[in-house]
This record gives structure tokens, sequence and C-alpha cells, in this order.
């Protein structure tokens, strides 16, 4: 069952003004009892705004996250999801979630969505900032029985997932930057973030986070414009003409993660490498990479079998691993 706030925002999320008397008896509650409720969502970061009329209203509508309409919706692209799909309200981090919880067992994978994420984090560290209906932020548990090849690599075949999902749906120029970014037109769209933990027999549970901006409001915006090596964008700015719905999106891309972590599981990243070197954003490219206290700049060469980076640097070869450095382009 729904918390009353929770109730209240499913009647605000058609973005129109609702009066105070409609919402109360809607709610079956007092009138008063709706500035308690109004208080707490502004505090959890929904922007709630009130009307002359003696009501309130979010700023625009939103599709509120659904978990029977995204597994209809994969069911209906014909790549059906397991039924463990859960859309929890609020949480710190659906990562720190699944990564607490008993990892799945083989075959059956979980997948958590979070209309409200305020731990979220990107590499290294980094805060994910996604107010609320802004974005989208799941995470897929998935248990290999056995280490499959190549597992350091994993990262990388789910970007490709991702990237081709988002093409699949009209984004035709979705890129990937090493090791874990989703870009458009050298900005960011989203990330990848994965949580491994290895059992002493052989096998391997791996969390994998993405959150990905859909419509950022301008603050949000000019906080993620202050750190990170790319500027940053929004679903609604690359497809201008025709963004899918968030419950959509969530299916065609928890679709897309779970065929991927499948099919690394059969073959690990050989059948990925292809594919991923042409969607590789700075590929050819003059780039500088990171690791906090020095650069080094030469041409990135793409990856190799280990989804290592390859930099030529005064014409020789050397190799990065994305635990230990950040990736950014040279600047004139």
């Amino acid at each position: 069952m729904s918390s009353p706030h929770e109730a209240l925002l499913a009647l605000l999320a058609d973005g129109a003004p609702h009066p105070v008397e409609e919402l109360a008896t809607q709610l079956g509650l007092g009138r008063d009892a709706l500035p308690g409720l109004v208080h707490e969502l502004r505090e959890r970061g929904v922007a709630v705004a009130e009307v002359p009329v003696g009501g309130y209203r979010l700023p625009e509508a939103v599709e509120l996250l659904d978990a029977g309409r995204i597994v209809d919706v994969a069911r209906r692209r014909g790549t059906p999801l397991p039924q463990a799909v859960e859309v929890l309200f609020e949480i710190g981090s659906t990562n720190d979630y699944l990564v607490d919880a008993t990892p799945p067992p083989p075959g059956r994978p979980r997948i958590v969505l979070a209309e409200l994420q305020h731990a979220g984090r990107g590499r290294r560290g980094r805060s994910w900032l996604a107010p609320f209906g802004s974005g989208l932020t799941f995470s897929v548990a998935w248990t290999f029985p056995g280490t499959p090849p190549g597992l350091a690599a994993l990262g990388l075949a789910l970007g490709v997932a991702v990237a081709e999902a988002l093409r699949g749906l009209g984004l035709a120029e979705a890129r990937l930057k090493w090791p874990n970014d989703v870009a458009w037109r050298g900005r960011k769209l989203g990330g990848l973030l994965l949580q491994l933990r290895t059992e002493a027999g052989g096998g391997a549970t791996v969390v994998a986070g993405l959150g990905l901006n859909l419509s950022l409001p301008q603050e949000a915006r000019a906080t993620l414009a202050t750190g990170g090596a790319l500027p940053v964008t929004d679903l609604h700015e690359a497809m201008a003409a025709s963004p899918p719905g968030r419950n959509e999106l969530a299916a065609a891309l928890a679709s897309a993660l779970l065929d991927a972590l499948a099919g690394f599981e059969r073959a690990g990243f050989e059948p990925f490498a292809g594919r991923w070197a042409a969607l590789d954003a700075l590929a050819g490219e003059r780039v500088l990479v990171s690791d906090g206290s020095s650069d080094v700049e030469g041409e990135a060469c793409g990856v190799d079998a280990e989804g290592a980076l390859q930099l030529r640097v005064d014409g020789e070869l050397r190799r990065f691993l994305s635990g230990d450095v950040s990736l950014r382009p040279s600047r004139p």
C-alpha cells in the first residue's frame, strides 16, 4: 500500500491544478492534512507549487514509474522481463539496495527502479544527481554461475547494450565514452556503475546501476556542469521530436541489459568488442588520461580484450584500467 504522500504525488502527476477539496476527498483525508503532505514532498525534492484557486500542482506532468507497465511494455516488445521488478518510491541508492540484498540465484535476476534516489553515485565516488522526474535510475542484479572470461570488460558490454537500445528508440547518435559514459554529440547523457562480488566457488554477482538524464532542470545542469569530463545533456534535448516515456524507456533498457548479461555469460566480451569500437566516441581523438595527480595525453586507440583503454603516447601504445583513471578530450 502506498503512503499518503505517494498517493498525493500520483494525483498531481498529470501536471494539472488540483483544488485542496478534491485532493483531500480522493485521499480520504481532512484538508488540514494537505499542507503537511505537500511539505513532505518538497522535503524530498518534489517541486509542488500552490495555485491561486487554493490547491496544488507540479510544474509539469511526470510519468510515474509502474512495475506492471514496465513488465507489460517489455512483453509486448518481445523481450519479457522477470517478475522480480520493483519500483521504490524513495531510496538512498538502488545499487546499494541490491548489493546489500541476498544475491539472486543464477537465471533469476532482480531489477529495482526508484522515483527518488538521494545517494546515487557514479565512478570514483562521484555523486549522481537525479531530481524528481528528471531522469531514470535503476539497478540490475545478476549472478553468474561461474566466472565468465574477460569479466573486467563487463561494464563496456553493458554500455553497448544501453547505447544500442537508445539507438533502437530513435537516438541515432548515441555513443560511448570509455569506460562507462553514455554520450550524445560530445555531451554526457548517462552512466553505468558496476559493483562485483565474486564467490569462492567461482561464481560472481554483479549489480549494474544505470542513471540516465531525461529532462534536467537548469539548476541541475549548472550543478552537473561543474564536475565530470563532459558537459551534460538529456533525452529531451537529444530527442526533441519523440523522447520515449519513462516506463517504455525502462522496459527497453532493462531488457537490453539482461540480454547483454546473458550474452556475456555465454561468451565474455568478445562478441561485444567490435560493437563497442563502432560506438567509441573518442576513437582517434587526442585525449587526457588522469590519475588525479598527473595527466597523460595521447591518441585514443580503443580498448583491448580486457576492456583496458589503449592510448598511443609518443608512438608507444599504453594501457589504462578503468578503476585507476578518468578520461576526457584534450582541450585546445
